[in-house]
């Protein structure tokens, strides 16, 4: 069988994600001029960077749109996969001052864990959609956990909801902001993993996260009733 051809070789696919890229920036970044914000728990970020550590920034990955427009400029380094689709995605993201480790939970996501593991020790946070890329939908991922053990930094879970939005027919359930809507963020506490952590220990911190945003999506949208 004859290998796939990598589409990094098509000039024809390299100028496409070029242009998505450029033109999905501005389209999200004129949307995110429009929203209004609502945010409970901030404190906890000031706090980890108060204390001269990074945050492992966790939330869903249908929240991944407002997620990106209001932590930008931070120089939080995400996890894109390396395919074509990775690669407008990175484009558009890079815009919005954040880093990339190329790889993903299904290919190369070993050497995407180390690379953020690298960029944290040189002081930058990370971020992690914890049950992506694919699924299933609001199932925790290991990966934040095994970040936070590796690293020392501590995992901090956080929910977006927007009053008015569109919902796409997705995996996910991305969640689209309609112009000039209320976002509510709600930042939970941040928790440790013990460098020591067993596979026991990894799965309740796992657990633990779970719980805790499934509470902050419960506050988020109360948040957002009370802003209506």
């Amino acid at each position: 069988m004859a290998e796939p051809v990598d589409w990094r070789s098509s000039r024809r696919k390299r100028a496409e994600a070029t242009v998505i890229s450029a033109v999905g920036y501005r389209l999200i970044a004129a949307l995110g001029a429009s929203l209004k914000w609502r945010t409970e728990g901030l404190e906890h970020l000031d706090g980890i960077l108060a204390s001269g550590r990074q945050p492992i920034m966790a939330f869903w990955h249908g929240r991944i749109l407002p997620a990106t427009i209001y932590f930008r400029r931070r120089g939080i380094v995400v996890i894109t996969s390396a395919n074509f689709d990775g690669e407008w995605i990175a484009g558009i993201i890079e815009r919005f001052g954040y880093a990339t480790a190329r790889g993903s939970t299904s290919r190369g996501g070993r050497k995407a864990l180390l690379q953020l593991t690298r960029d944290m020790a040189a002081g930058r946070p990370a971020g992690f959609t914890v049950d992506g890329p694919r699924g299933p939908a609001r199932v925790a991922q290991p990966g934040a956990v095994w970040l936070a053990k590796a690293t020392g930094n501590p995992v901090l879970p956080f929910h977006l909801e927007a009053d008015r939005h569109w919902t796409l027919d997705s995996w996910d359930r991305t969640q689209i902001p309609k112009p000039f809507s209320m976002v509510a963020l709600s930042i939970g506490e941040p928790f440790d993993v013990a460098p020591d952590a067993d596979e026991a220990g990894i799965e309740r911190a796992r657990i633990t996260l779970e719980d805790r945003l499934r509470a902050l999506e419960q506050r988020a949208l109360a948040l957002v009733g009370d802003a209506v």
